[in-house]
């Protein structure tokens, strides 16, 4: 199937189309972001969002760097409305980031719709178990200097499971699990939406092409 970036357009014309894609795909993420919501049995400061979707699509279209672009644009937005000193959009990024190289770079390896499904899944495990070692080195040790110390992190997820007294614990039972639902719900919507959009893109990009011609 042909994509935006493999028509034989002129580099000038495929670079606009790819910054085109670019920054529609990023608005569409900054807007998924602010729709975060809380789930049950997961302590309130973890947010669901489906903002790696954009990200996932981007990968898809334009290889993995285009998805990681994506990811940093629209956490760069996010930062101007951040309540959480900055460090949720860090590892929203880092997090987003692997997931859209992983998936990415499987896709670009084997372009077909089972290809495509596993390297959504590839992706989406990679981001969670990625996530233990990016919130127990970094993310977590900001958070507790910033907001009270590690004993007060720790109390919100004793809050719900007493047994949960160590933070790679606590990563392991509530963040792990968290993420790995939230890259499939994203990998999910994606596998359902990719093609149409692709088909899209590729009509957009053959008019942007005719209109400059």
């Amino acid at each position: 199937m042909q994509t935006p970036t493999e028509s034989k357009a002129s580099p000038k014309k495929s670079n606009v189309a790819k910054l085109t894609i670019i920054a529609m795909l990023s608005a569409v993420g900054v807007v998924l972001q602010y729709l975060e919501f809380s789930v049950p049995f997961v302590p309130a400061f973890l947010k669901l969002d489906l903002s790696d979707i954009p990200e996932l699509i981007g990968a898809f279209l334009l290889g993995p760097v285009g998805g990681v672009i994506i990811c940093l644009v629209r956490n760069l937005v996010h930062l101007l409305v951040s309540q959480s000193a900055f460090i949720g959009e860090l590892s929203n990024f880092l997090l987003g980031a692997v997931f859209a190289i992983v998936a990415g770079l499987f896709y670009k390896a084997h372009k077909t719709k089972k290809g495509a499904l596993i390297a959504c899944l590839l992706g989406a495990v990679c981001m969670a178990a990625v996530s233990v070692p990016s919130n127990y080195f970094i993310i977590y040790p900001v958070y507790a200097q910033l907001f009270g110390g590690m004993e007060t992190i720790l109390g919100l997820y004793k809050a719900i499971l007493p047994s949960a007294d160590t933070l790679l614990k606590a990563l392991l039972i509530f963040n792990v699990p968290f993420t790995l639902v939230k890259g499939l719900l994203c990998a999910a919507v994606t596998m359902l939406i990719y093609k149409p959009l692709s088909r899209l893109f590729t009509q957009m990009n053959a008019a942007m092409q005719r209109h400059r011609g």
